[in-house]
């Protein structure tokens, strides 16, 4: 409840710098730069390298790279259909593609299933949702990104993107002990993500862009909400015929809101901003509900 009552608040704070003007015109970008080279990389050294890799992650952790695939073919399907700009196709797939399941599927997972299901929700958090955002979400960001890129500079905008780049030195040192005040450090920086990145949110909310983008807002939320954990429903459970408590936490972890840091790569490669922090704020608040469906209906998973 205490993360929860963080991520309300910061948002809100957000929300009213912006309407009295508190904060200077470029704070959105700087709060977004210092997410994206300091504390996401701090979290990621951190909790890569506690990882405990074991055969029974696949399903749990394939959950993530699904629903990007599913995303990908969607919404590029979509984009055709209905003649949508590169942006604002980028950003469905990015943002509507990646779910919370960190900062807000983390503290949700705990408080419907209990702190011993939160190994299972750092899986599909770190090994599913982390990876697939390093590798697939940033070569979306690049390749949708104005000035359609060649392959050599996507291959280049990946391994250079601060995340990756200590994700791959935690695996390097994923069999080494970090000395406790390198642990501490990381945990410190890492906090700072999430209260920067939904105070970043609120500054950039803007409740005139819901009806210019209202469509496109309702075909992200819809997808990520309802139709991706459905999906992963279908297979895993009717089509697999898998069941037991780590099936029900992934297939809640699917349901989960889009992912904040997909919303600031979306900013940052400039693919539609108003649409895609539309669709982290409304869907941090329509999930509330949406959850609660999908705990009850998950019970006899």
């Amino acid at each position: 409840m205490n993360n929860l009552l963080l991520l309300l608040f910061c948002f809100i704070f957000g929300v009213l710098l912006r309407r009295f003007k508190r904060m200077p015109e470029n704070a959105v970008q700087t709060l977004n730069s210092f997410n994206i080279n300091i504390s996401f990389p701090a979290l990621t050294l951190l909790y890569i390298h506690q990882l405990k890799f074991s055969s029974d992650m696949l399903l749990v952790a394939a959950m993530a790279w699904l629903v990007f695939g599913l995303s990908f073919a969607f919404f590029w399907s979509v984009g055709r259909w209905l003649h949508l700009s590169r942006a604002t196709t980028g950003a469905l797939i990015l943002v509507g593609g990646l779910g919370n399941t960190s900062f807000f599927g983390l503290p949700m997972v705990e408080a419907f299933y209990g702190k011993d299901a939160l190994g299972t929700a750092i899986i599909a958090d770190q090994v599913g949702s982390f990876f697939a955002f390093s590798v697939l979400g940033v070569t979306v960001a690049g390749v949708y990104s104005s000035g359609r890129p060649t392959l050599g500079e996507i291959t280049k905008r990946i391994l250079l993107f601060p995340p990756f780049m200590a994700m791959t030195v935690a695996l390097f040192l994923i069999t080494v002990a970090y000395p406790e005040w390198f642990v501490i450090l990381m945990k410190r920086l890492g906090d700072t993500l999430a209260p920067l990145a939904l105070v970043s949110v609120g500054l950039q909310l803007r409740l005139g862009h819901i009806a210019e983008h209202k469509r496109d807002m309702a075909l992200g939320l819809v997808f990520k909400l309802i139709f991706a954990p459905l999906a992963i429903y279908l297979l895993y459970v009717q089509f697999l015929g898998a069941h037991g408590q780590a099936i029900q936490i992934t297939l809640f972890e699917a349901a989960m809101p889009p992912m904040i840091t997909a919303a600031i790569v979306a900013s940052d490669h400039d693919l539609n901003p108003p649409l895609a922090n539309l669709l982290v704020a409304m869907g941090l608040i329509i999930s509330f509900i949406t959850l609660g469906g999908w705990w009850w209906l998950l019970r006899g998973v």
